[in-house]
């Protein structure tokens, strides 16, 4: 699947026995294996006709499935950009040994790309547009992906309920620490942002659009980011297709666009963010529309209510410095995020 000349978990020991059942999972392909190493959650495996990715899941074989016939629809569809799966010597997509399901793909050997570098998340985001597009031309029939599409409005509201229970258990403290004191000081800040989205969400065509991604049938990637985006000899593939689903295209995009604003060199810098728009519109044409639902997915602060659920509900078991570095840093943006959803909503009102 990929091979990467960034950190990544290698060497890994495998067990004797952990080799005998790559062993005989890869015999199901016959193909003999000679060697294998952990590359993140993966095996590489060395065999006698050259080197695979072998990929171990706990449940979901329609994963295995789905990813398979994506990947063959893609290239007879003349997308080539992406790692090639194998189907067994009997045809079956996936390899079950007892409670795991195995499924084999080519290995690419090349390094992760680097989304801090402008340049390289560009022509990363118009391989995802032209992903979206060749998506678009295939069997859906052959698919048979659970149609779980989220209603955002719904989600959101239920998350500012959250929101409006953490100030209650906050104030209800008789000591409060510095995270609940940073905490609630920006809670009604970030209240009325997600207040925005919701009621942006409920202006726009977004349930209009649903319900075509829904008939339609349109595929996300799902995980579209870094781990899953390989360079290889100057050009890109995507890998992880057992992540696909059902949605609003423009999800693969919001997300990408979302995480990379958290990132140092990007710094929540609408120019930045307007080159990935506009390198995605060069291969696949976004419409107003999509961006009206776009600018309310991106501006909900989807990470402040998930900090506050880890801190107030899940009692993640961070330390005291974890917890106060995650939330100053979402804070610190705040400034530069206002000046973004300002300079979206120009753009927006330019936008033909």
């Amino acid at each position: 699947m990929k091979g990467s000349t960034r950190t990544v978990e290698r060497f890994k020991i495998i067990t004797n026995k952990e080799m005998q059942i790559l062993i005989t999972v890869m015999h199901k392909y016959n193909i003999q294996l000679v060697s294998a190493e952990k590359v993140r959650g993966t095996y590489k495996v060395t065999t006698d006709i050259g080197d695979f990715c072998l990929k171990r899941i706990r449940h979901g074989r329609n994963k295995a499935k789905n990813g398979c016939i994506l990947a063959e629809e893609l290239i007879f569809n003349k997308f080539s950009n992406i790692a090639k799966y194998f189907r067994t010597r009997e045809g079956a997509f996936y390899v079950r040994y007892k409670s795991n399901i195995f499924y084999l793909t080519e290995w690419l050997e090349g390094c992760e790309c680097d989304l801090t570098d402008i340049d390289e998340a560009v022509n990363c985001t118009k391989l995802l547009a032209q992903f979206h597009n060749i998506s678009n031309k295939i069997d859906h029939n052959k698919i048979h992906l659970e149609k779980k599409l989220k209603n955002w409005p719904k989600v959101f509201s239920n998350n500012l309920s959250n929101l409006e229970k953490f100030k209650k258990m906050i104030i209800s403290k008789r000591v409060k620490n510095n995270f609940d004191v940073i905490f609630l000081e920006g809670i009604d800040n970030f209240y009325n942002r997600g207040l925005k989205a919701i009621n942006m969400l409920n202006k726009s065509q977004y349930y209009t659009l649903l319900k075509v991604s829904n008939d339609e049938k349109t595929i996300c990637h799902n995980s579209f980011y870094y781990q899953n985006i390989i360079k290889k000899e100057g050009e890109y593939f995507i890998t992880g297709l057992d992540s696909i689903k059902i949605d609003l295209q423009i999800s693969d995009l919001v997300t990408l666009i979302r995480r990379l604003m958290f990132k140092k060199s990007y710094g929540w810098d609408f120019n930045f963010a307007k080159a990935l728009i506009e390198a995605y519109n060069s291969i696949n044409r976004l419409s107003k529309e999509d961006l009206e639902i776009m600018f309310a997915l991106i501006i909900f602060p989807q990470k402040f209510w998930k900090l506050g659920y880890r801190r107030y509900i899940n009692r993640k078991k961070w330390s005291e410095s974890k917890y106060l570095h995650k939330l100053n840093k979402i804070i610190s943006y705040n400034e530069n995020q206002e000046k973004f959803f300002e300079d979206y909503l120009i753009f927006l009102e330019e936008y033909i």
